[in-house]
């Protein structure tokens, strides 16, 4: 195998969601602010965590997400499944084509619907596409808690070709 390409095998894929994952997070401080973490998943996808922390709150006292983070963490589980998601389809081809695709997706269309207040120690954002075209993804995305309350829902659209 030529070195310059990297085979998405079940115990790679972690390399290079974290790889890409550190790429992205480079560019976008608020992703270490909120403390994400990016996971495979047992389905060949991707997840992500972060704990609850004062800095997060809409309100300190009541320790409820604010519904900006809310929405932060669903777009940024999108992008993450999509560009994952694209990762997939030229997992043959150079790492630099990899991570300039990955670093090419964007959010073209965002809908949350707020179901729960934020209330937790931490979260998880999980998603599925649910359309896959040569250019546009439709993925749907879930944040939970803990206990695994469904706190809100998101459909986005992404670009990725």
């Amino acid at each position: 195998m030529k070195e310059d390409r990297l085979p998405v095998f079940e115990h790679e894929r972690g390399q290079l969601l974290k790889g890409g994952w550190e790429l992205m997070s480079r560019r976008h401080p608020f992703l270490e602010l909120m403390g994400v973490k990016v996971e495979p998943t047992e389905d060949n996808n991707v997840r992500i965590r972060f704990p609850m922390r004062d800095n997060l709150c809409g309100h300190p006292g009541f320790q409820i997400l604010q519904g900006g983070v809310v929405s932060c963490a669903i777009d940024i589980l999108g992008g993450a499944v999509a560009s994952w998601h694209v990762i997939k389809d030229i997992q043959d081809h150079p790492v630099e084509e990899q991570l300039k695709r990955m670093g090419a997706v964007r959010t073209l269309d965002l809908r949350v619907d707020y179901l729960r207040p934020g209330r937790g120690k931490e979260f998880t954002v999980t998603g599925f596409v649910l359309r896959d075209s040569k250019k546009v993804l439709v993925i749907r995305m879930e944040m939970r808690n803990e206990e695994q309350s469904l706190i809100a829902t998101g459909i986005g659209t992404f670009l990725v070709g």
